[in-house]
């Protein structure tokens, strides 16, 4: 799992540290990656959240544009392990 933020590489890593956060932040701060994915915005200077699950040759699996943080990971990991589940 990887976080991506407009901030700067130092600040992912404080806000990481202070959140003890499980999962690296990367630094999107030219907001390319943002563009790339549907997740800028114009006006408001932070990135809409949008979540891909995405499998181990690159392919998006699953596509979130609407995230609840409170519930994300555990609707992540269930639609994770349908898949695998799926695949076997």
């Amino acid at each position: 799992m990887l976080g991506v933020s407009y901030d700067t590489p130092e600040k992912n890593r404080k806000f990481a540290e202070k959140n003890e956060l499980p999962f690296r932040l990367l630094s999107d701060g030219d907001h390319a990656l943002a563009k790339k994915v549907g997740a800028s915005r114009t006006l408001i200077p932070f990135a809409k959240r949008i979540s891909y699950l995405i499998g181990a040759d690159g392919t998006v699996l699953a596509a979130y544009p609407k995230v609840d943080p409170a519930s994300h990971a555990r609707e992540v990991l269930e639609d994770y392990r349908a898949l695998i589940v799926s695949d076997d």
